[in-house]
């Protein structure tokens, strides 16, 4: 379950991430490896009574997601359970997709913070096709734990998940990736590509409907990934 804090901020407003924008490490240039974390912004400054105010309704959102789903919970709930009007809620969120990912704010931290930095293969250190599969087995961990929770996150108006700077963390470390291979094609367009494949809706119809296992789904991925990419 998403640990929550005082720091937690709004990400439902963060703008759009590339790799023009991105800075780099020192001496990985060669890599491209990020410097950042550039899903979230910095934490604001707010008034004792706002930042309690975030985090009661947080918390709120925590208890109502884990006992009815995150595909049912309703900002009027929220509110309620809060004990906030739900002008405050809109203030603070945005809309109900901006609260979502407020929830995953400090899981989406750890994930970036491991492809960025952390040991091989997710991290550095690992030849750059096989981070792009461990990429995308982490991925798919991340949605068998909290499928729904990122669902709903993603279920905003048309287009808005491919804007949101958390997917532009993402296809900006892929392209990084794909540029150190020898893939002579259109990068970007295979990187959007890629990254359909591990959209929460449809790794969930995958596991509940189609009823592939977990361990299917990162054999195909894998599969996916050494086939458009052959080893050097």
């Amino acid at each position: 379950m998403v640990r929550i804090t005082a720091m937690i901020t709004q990400m439902d407003r963060s703008p759009l991430i590339t790799t023009d924008t991105l800075p780099r490490v020192e001496g990985t240039a060669a890599t491209g490896e990020l410097h950042a974390l550039p899903m979230l912004e910095p934490t604001r400054h707010e008034r004792a009574d706002a930042a309690r105010n975030r985090v009661a309704i947080l918390q709120a959102a925590e208890r109502l997601v884990a006992a009815e789903g995150a595909g049912i919970v309703t900002m009027d709930q929220v509110a309620c359970a809060a004990k906030v009007g739900k002008g405050t809620l809109f203030r603070h969120f945005g809309d109900r997709c901006g609260l979502m990912r407020a929830l995953l704010d400090e899981r989406e931290r750890s994930f970036q913070e491991d492809f960025i930095r952390g040991p091989a293969p997710l991290g550095p250190g690992a030849p750059a096709r096989e981070r792009m599969v461990a990429f995308g087995e982490r991925m798919l961990d991340h949605i068998e734990i909290q499928g729904d929770l990122l669902a709903a996150a993603e279920n905003g108006a048309p287009g808005e998940r491919l804007r949101h700077s958390v997917y532009g963390a993402y296809r900006a470390h892929l392209v990084a990736l794909l540029e150190e291979t020898n893939y002579g094609g259109e990068i970007g367009y295979l990187v959007d590509v890629l990254l359909a494949a591990l959209v929460s809706e449809l790794v969930l119809h995958q596991r509940r409907v189609l009823e592939m296992s977990p361990e299917q789904l990162k054999r195909c991925w894998g599969e996916l990934v050494r086939t458009l990419l052959p080893a050097a």
